[in-house]
């Protein structure tokens, strides 16, 4: 590979990092050419892109990035896969579902919303992350609740303001 094409990498690569909220570094080494096809068929099922990247090219295109990675470039050692998601949780999802067939992929490190994950002990707290949609869901079905309540007891009390004041002071 030519000095530029390494330029033109580290640039690429770069732009993806910046244009990546979440990150996940995995090691896939291993895995042969059929498990390999399987990943990378999940991966696009699941919206990720999966790359494998040169470490030493990942580290500069880190180092030229806006973003802090704090100790991610510490742990770019042997075989190195960035998948990239819109979704937080989506790539431990799919590395734990994956691991249920294989040993692989193995979790190197993450980077989400500006938090740093480092190591594969930390999949479990990845995988609970939730969603931006996931979030506003549980937060609309929280205000629902109490809405409801007063809605029902708006009508049990029969529409007379007495009613409606103690069904109200009850609950």
């Amino acid at each position: 590979m030519t000095r530029e094409e390494k330029l033109n990498v580290i640039q690429d690569l770069t732009a993806q990092l910046g244009d990546s909220s979440t990150i996940y570094l995995a090691d896939i080494s291993g895995l042969n050419a059929e498990t390999t096809s399987a990943l990378r068929r999940a991966c696009y099922k699941a919206d990720i892109k999966l790359a494998v990247v040169k470490n030493t090219l990942l580290a500069k295109a880190m180092e030229a990035s806006d973003k802090d990675f704090g100790e991610l470039p510490s742990i770019l050692k042997g075989n190195t896969s960035l998948m990239f998601s819109e979704t937080g949780n989506a790539p431990a999802k799919l590395i734990k579902t994956f691991r249920k067939k294989s040993n692989k992929p193995l979790l190197k490190g993450a980077y989400i919303a500006e938090a740093i994950y480092v190591g594969d002990d930390q999949l479990d707290a990845l995988e609970s992350i939730k969603s931006k949609e996931e979030m506003v869901g549980e937060i609309i079905g929280l205000l629902q609740s109490p809405a409801k309540n007063v809605i029902s007891g708006l009508k049990s009390g029969g529409g007379k303001l007495a009613g409606i004041l103690k069904t109200l002071s009850e609950r």
